[in-house]
């Protein structure tokens, strides 16, 4: 069955274009699709492979080698005079639950280990070399292949380093990230990588909605005379493409336009210098792709659009996007003054003050948090500034997904023995698996230097390393939580939390409590962003139905139990422990706290005032968890605890 067509896409202008920028210039570093589920992102990305050339390859190299220039260093090298033939460019998948020696490649355990031969086998990084790698859901990849897949882009090569294999091979491919920012973002250095991003959204359009029903049912009952309808279109963008990739060494970058591509990156204070050199490199294949021997204005403006509203984020919460108006101010600064009539006069060249603008009634002034008030009943109040949070991580040993918060066995980190005969993957163990050989040599008639070995013989490392956890907040949302300044502070807390779980590829869900019940505000996502979000906006009033925070808490834990085993649980409940909410309301938090006791949890203690009661330390002993005033989650405030201690026992 053929692809659907790439012209057939109904809308999504910005991400053709980003596309067919990037296929014109792979140096630009490839795409990174930001968008909601049903957008046909996976659908255009794998059109996009039926638009490139095809590629001349030397005949038997695993590496895709150019005959007009083969890489010297290719491993199945020397290619003088061999012979060649031409194939269409090639699209790789990379499924996010690869392991890294399928990425990279590795040796041939058995081969070297039987043999003594050094068989190193390609990864999918030189199946990918002068094609596409394509990465769907590239924000659930583990990090450590991120880091890997972006080097290669970045490089343009892929170096192995491990086993006894040491190998280098040419990796020029066009990278292609898809993700959905609901499930969670990639982290601020990986974004950076990324050349390019788009952001897509379905059409509120209804006749154009009307069109992308239309043409998908019709490619699902006939695709391929549908794609036979499109064929033309195909053909003329992909001689289109191939016109680009051939002028593009020609295409000359003026002063003036490095001029302006540097004032806009400043103006944006975007970090490092890779901003400018993508802007640059995005803004040659434009000027190519409209058929110009030199970069212009507008060439600029088009690129800057694309290459920076990833790379303006301060912090995870910031919204990816840039300021048209900005972005317009920024070129009219790049520009050289016009000469002009000397100023002869007071008034000459001066504007008049903009008058202040009103604030329209109910809104508070831009930096003030905003208040909605409904009753007098609940209120909101902004967060403050975030800090550094202290670390809290899970008791014992897990076996979850890999990350940054608690100890675990993974297949990464540091070996600290042997997996039991019965575990056949991850990485080898050299020793143990020379030493499960050894005894049966003679039995398997050895009689040479090689070792006879055997795949029952392999054994693979055991690893330990840290993985991600859930952290589940249960955050007491009632009256006496409502002071302004105090809500401030707590919400700030929380959100300093959070920014510590983004860090560590935790999952996080959000329970509230206030009046006579709770809620799961956020069921436990890797999206940080929604969890700051709902945080935000978290109203407070009411009384203080503790016991159905907890139930809610142990609810939520019991479902995500079955639901992702591996992964352990962090409860913080963020409270000053009152329970205030129906008849014997303290003996019903007691009897819930005790269905959370196996539960790893930390008690983020609220209450402020001269006269303190002590209940939250009361409800961190009966959930068997950690007491941590509100004053003591910022890290610092452990360091200077620390201090004074060692002070004082010195």
């Amino acid at each position: 069955m053929k692809p659907y067509p790439f012209t057939a896409v109904v809308g999504l202008p910005d991400l053709r274009l980003a596309l067919v920028l990037s296929s014109i210039s792979p140096a630009v570093g490839g795409v990174l699709v930001r968008g909601e589920k049903g957008t046909a992102k996976s659908t255009i990305v794998r059109a996009l492979a039926g638009l490139l050339p095809g590629v001349d390859v030397v005949d038997g190299c695993r590496f895709s080698c150019d005959p007009a220039a083969p890489d010297p260093l290719c491993p199945d090298g020397p290619h003088d005079g061999a012979k060649s033939h031409r194939r269409p460019a090639k699209l790789v998948e990379l499924p996010v639950g690869a392991a890294e020696d399928r990425v990279v490649g590795s040796l041939n355990l058995e081969r070297a280990l039987g043999e003594g031969v050094t068989d190193y086998q390609p990864g999918l990084l030189a199946a990918a070399h002068r094609g596409l790698l394509y990465v769907d859901e590239v924000n659930l990849l583990h990090d450590h292949l991120v880091d890997t897949l972006l080097d290669a882009a970045a490089m343009g090569r892929a170096t192995v380093e491990r086993e006894g294999v040491s190998v280098s091979h040419a990796a020029r491919f066009v990278l292609i990230g898809t993700m959905n920012p609901e499930e969670g973002e990639l982290r601020p250095q990986l974004l950076d990588r990324f050349g390019l991003t788009v952001e897509v959204a379905s059409s509120r359009d209804p006749e154009q909605r009307v069109e992308v029903v239309r043409r998908r049912l019709a490619y699902e009952a006939d695709p391929d005379g549908f794609a036979a309808q499109y064929a033309g279109e195909d053909a003329r963008l992909a001689e289109e493409i191939e016109s680009a990739q051939k002028l593009l060494p020609a295409v000359k970058l003026p002063d003036d336009a490095l001029r302006q591509i540097a004032e806009i990156c400043a103006s944006f204070e975007v970090d490092g210098m890779r901003a400018d050199i993508v802007t640059a490199r995005a803004a040659v294949a434009h000027a190519a792709w409209a058929g110009r021997d030199e970069v212009t204005t507008d060439d600029v403006r088009v690129a800057a659009r694309l290459a920076l509203p990833h790379r303006r984020r301060r912090n995870p919460f910031d919204a990816p996007g840039i300021s048209e108006e900005q972005l317009e101010q920024a070129l009219q600064d790049a520009q050289p003054p016009e000469p002009g009539p000397e100023d002869d006069g007071p008034g000459s060249g001066s504007t008049p003050e903009e008058a202040p603008q009103e604030v329209p009634q109910g809104d508070a002034p831009q930096g003030e948090p905003r208040q909605q008030q409904s009753g007098g009943q609940q209120k909101t109040v902004g967060a403050g500034e975030t800090f550094k949070a202290r670390v809290f991580r899970v008791k014992g040993t897990g076996e979850g997904e890999r990350g940054r918060r608690s100890r675990a066995i993974t297949d990464s980190g540091r070996t600290i023995g042997v997996q039991p005969p019965s575990v056949r993957d991850g990485r080898p163990h050299l020793v143990a698996t020379v030493k499960a050989a050894a005894p049966h040599q003679k039995a398997r008639g050895r009689d040479g230097a090689g070792l006879k070995l055997r795949r029952q013989d392999l054994r693979f490392a055991l690893r330990e390393g840290r993985e991600g956890n859930l952290v589940l907040f249960c955050v007491d949302a009632s009256g006496s939580m409502g002071a302004k300044a105090r809500m401030r502070e707590v919400k700030s807390a929380v959100l300093s939390l959070l920014l510590d779980a983004y860090q560590r590829r935790d999952k996080v869900g959000l329970v509230t409590f206030r009046g006579n019940a709770a809620e799961l505000a956020l069921p436990p996502t890797i999206s940080v962003d929604a969890a700051a979000s709902r945080l935000e906006g978290l109203p407070t009033g009411g009384r203080t139905p503790l016991a159905e925070g907890l139930l809610e808490a142990a609810r939520v834990l019991r479902v995500e139990e079955i639901r992702d085993p591996r992964r352990r649980p962090l409860l913080v409940v963020v409270t000053d422990g009152r329970a205030t909410s129906g008849p014997d309301a303290v003996a019903r938090a007691q009897a819930a706290a005790g269905l959370l006791t196996g539960v790893t949890t930390i008690v983020m203690d609220c209450e402020s005032g001269k006269m303190r009661l002590g209940l939250a330390a009361d409800l961190a002993a009966h959930l068997g968890g950690e007491h941590v005033p509100l004053s003591d989650v910022a890290a610092e405030s452990l360091a200077d605890a620390v201090r004074a201690r060692t002070g004082r026992a010195a």
